[in-house]
């Protein structure tokens, strides 16, 4: 996620207790999708779409402080 921000991530992820919350949230996130959608966990069609979306709310306010950040730097 984000490649081009990869140094980026790695110093907020240490130094940005909301950004490393964020990002946190996010890979388990992911990982809990990725076990829905390959029936290790059960889930409905919908349950996966409401976290989908979730997922996709956090990437949208990480991407937003990735921004902000590399404006500062």
């Amino acid at each position: 996620m984000f490649p081009e921000y990869r140094d980026l991530i790695s110093k907020l992820k240490t130094t940005d207790h909301h950004f490393g919350r964020l990002f946190e949230q996010h890979n388990s996130l992911d990982q809990k999708i990725k076990n829905m959608e390959n029936g290790l966990e059960p889930a409905s069609h919908e349950q996966i779409e409401l976290h989908k979306k979730e997922k996709l709310h956090l990437k949208d306010q990480l991407h937003a402080i990735l921004r902000k950040a590399s404006a500062l730097a």
